[in-house]
């Protein structure tokens, strides 16, 4: 059986399916990012693809998958002219795993080869394995972002530069790649999203005969797999027939100045960044209609390539909802729908209020937008306080702008996962020094190998050109570079939050945390309390986006349970501490630091944050209390939990970083 799932019997999915045969049909597109919640047959998608993808012909016995026809000149394993044999095999399917390291993407010296034999040889990575193939990554999102570059530098270039280890090689590397994620688990960077040609969201069909048709699918492929993909081998094979004749037909493709003129409108009407999304238009619309057999790109091929091509290029920050304002994009293409031989460069469209340009564009949303302004304006009466703890309930405040905040950091040196935030002892990084390896030898050091090696030669009976190596002599590289935290937002929702507009600018505050968050490659967490308890809105994750969403739905009303609070936030972290016990913890307390709820409130909230500080847990804690009069309440709370105190207009600052090892040291002198 050639492929676990036939592609012709993945049911509901056309948009992925189309995506898919367009950079079959074309690689230039530029790959596909699918996007998705679990169980939308994503991954069931990339993987049949590769079944209907023609057989390729390489020169026998080289790795890097060279085309007999057109050999590459710097193929490591040449020169291959002329050409000697050649091999006919189907194209390889090639998967990224996420925990994969830079060397095995890459390639690198050929350690034990070096070691043993005294020549230097390069062992060929997954890029040169997907050569002419495909490299699929599943759940790119959860990819090291310095694999990601490295990835899609190649795909871009068509070739991949290994410059490490005393190796310089460079060899090609063409490929479609095809990522799939699940957003709950955190986004891609914009930047990063900007590099795959097209992006296609799938969800689950709710249409309940497609549902049963799934599952009818799905348990005859259980019960009779072979049967299962000889009952769909015909039309798998039309499907192959017809890929291979748009390819053929592809160089004979007009793109006339008419669309060349639509492509450009579109994307200067949804002010996309830079010029990428105009060439990734220009050849979707190409290969749209060399997919339908055509010579000539139509109005609806740029209009089908503006779907595929534009919506995960509108996104400005994580919070924004892809998508395409599809009304906006019809009046576009109809306003520059004119035929080629009545186009005039100097002659613009009498017809046209301004060329367009008088109406304003519609509001494309977001999950800021739409009915804010049917909201209440919360606190403006004073902090209403009510005996039975919730009943003072406001409804949610709109968040403020969010705006570019300090460099919150943990102090000391951690091993958690690659990040952006907190110095760290990583595999990825600046080589700082050697030591001997503790368990597996994972980065070698191969200088500090070798003069741990060379005085000891003659007593070991060198002879040959290798080094004589022991286990003894072996040395890890110690690399330092930035981690990931998980950052635990304790946020105050009482009602002396409330007053005097102070939530809309709370909220802003915690939204910007959750931007940099965002950008650091942290998992975040909130809690919040309110009334007479504290609860986790959101559990650790690395979504922020849906840390966003409950942020912007948060109601305030009622006493402020500060130390339930921080004891709800405590437990949070022991939890997750025994999960992740590498992921350091970064604790921020938006609060003004009043305690009213519960017994003796200041005396429990301050056991409470004295349990943080014996942890040694970094807080920092973001004074919201405002107006003349100030009780300096949170300043207090800082100084026990052994935390940095910063306000809400010092959190826009350039840097705070090392504020929370001062303070906590600062701290510890005073106990």
């Amino acid at each position: 059986m050639s492929t676990p799932f036939p592609f012709t019997a993945v049911v509901g999915q056309d948009d992925l399916r189309l995506a898919l045969l367009l950079n079959a049909v074309s690689p230039a597109v530029g790959g596909v990012l699918v996007r998705g919640e679990k169980g939308t047959a994503k991954s069931t998608a990339v993987r049949a693809l590769s079944a209907l993808l023609p057989a390729v012909d390489v020169v026998a016995g080289c790795r890097f998958s060279c085309d007999p026809a057109a050999p590459d000149p710097a193929c490591p394993d040449g020169p291959h002219n002329p050409p000697g044999a050649f091999e006919s095999r189907p194209a390889r399917m090639v998967e990224l795993p996420v925990g994969a390291s830079e060397d095995r993407l890459v390639g690198a010296l050929d350690i034990e080869r070096a070691l043993a034999e005294g020549v230097k040889a390069f062992e060929p990575g997954l890029l040169a394995d997907a050569h002419r193939g495909i490299l699929y990554v599943d759940e790119v999102n959860l990819l090291h972002d310095h694999l990601v570059d490295l990835l899609l530098d190649a795909a871009a270039m068509g070739a991949s530069y290994v410059e490490r280890e005393g190796v310089s090689v460079r060899h090609a590397a063409r490929f479609l790649l095809v990522g799939t994620m699940n957003p709950e688990e955190g986004e891609l960077r914009p930047q990063l999203l900007d590099r795959f040609g097209l992006t296609v969201e799938v969800a689950a069909s709710r249409e309940p005969d497609q549902r049963v048709e799934v599952v009818r699918r799905r348990l005859a492929y259980d019960d009779d797999p072979a049967g299962f993909a000889a009952r769909w081998a015909g039309e798998e094979a039309a499907v192959r027939q017809r890929i291979v004749a748009a390819r053929e037909l592809l160089p004979s493709v007009r793109l006339g100045d008419g669309a060349l003129r639509q492509i450009a409108a579109t994307c200067a009407a949804f002010e996309v960044d830079g010029m990428r999304a105009d060439i990734v238009m220009a050849r979707t619309a190409t290969a749209l209609a060399a997919w339908a057999g055509r010579t000539e790109v139509l109005a609806e091929d740029v209009r089908r390539a503006a779907l595929l091509a534009l919506p995960h290029r509108r996104r400005r920050n994580p919070f924004d909802a892809p998508g395409l304002d599809e009304d906006k994009l019809d009046q576009t293409l109809e306003e520059f729908s004119g035929e080629d031989e009545n186009e005039s460069d100097d002659d613009p469209d009498p017809d046209g209020p301004g060329g367009g340009g008088g109406q304003p564009a519609p509001d494309d949303g977001g999950p800021q937008g739409g009915d804010t302004a049917a909201r209440p304006e919360a606190g403006a009466d004073g902090e209403p306080q009510t005996p039975g703890g919730t009943s003072g309930e406001q409804a949610p405040a709109p968040a403020a702008e969010p705006f570019r905040t300090k460099v919150l950091s943990v102090p000391g040196i951690g091993e958690g996962a690659a990040g952006r935030r907190s110095r760290a002892r990583t595999e990825h990084g600046r080589t700082t020094g050697a030591r001997r390896p503790r368990g597996a030898l994972t980065k070698l050091h191969l200088a500090a190998t070798v003069q741990a090696a060379a005085p000891h030669q003659r007593a070991r009976g060198r002879s040959g050109p290798g080094l004589v190596i022991r286990r003894d002599d072996l040395r890890q590289a110690a690399r330092e570079g930035r981690e990931g935290n998980l950052v635990l937002f304790v946020v105050d929702a009482s009602g002396s939050m409330a007053a005097r507009q102070r939530m809309s600018a709370v909220k802003g505050a915690v939204l910007s945390l959750l931007l940099d968050a965002y950008q650091r490659r942290d998992k975040v967490g909130l809690v919040t309390f309110r009334g007479a308890a504290a609860e986790v809105a959101l559990p650790p994750t690395s979504s922020v986006d849906a840390a966003a969403a409950r942020l912007e739905s948060l109601p305030t009303g009622g006493r402020t349970p500060l130390a339930a609070g921080l004891l709800r936030a405590h437990d949070v972290l022991r939890v997750e501490r025994l999960r992740d016990p590498a992921r350091r913890a970064l604790v921020v307390v938006v609060t003004d630091g009043r305690a009213t709820g519960g017994p003796e409130p200041v005396a429990l909230a301050g056991r409470a944050a004295r349990l943080f500080a014996a942890d040694g847990v970094a807080s920092v804690v973001v004074d919201c209390e405002s107006g003349p009069v100030r009780l300096g309440l949170a300043g207090q709370l800082a100084v026990e939990l052994g935390a940095a105190a910063v306000t809400l207009d010092e959190l826009r600052a350039d840097s705070i970083a090392g504020l929370v090892k001062d303070v906590q040291g600062r701290s510890r002198r005073a106990a």
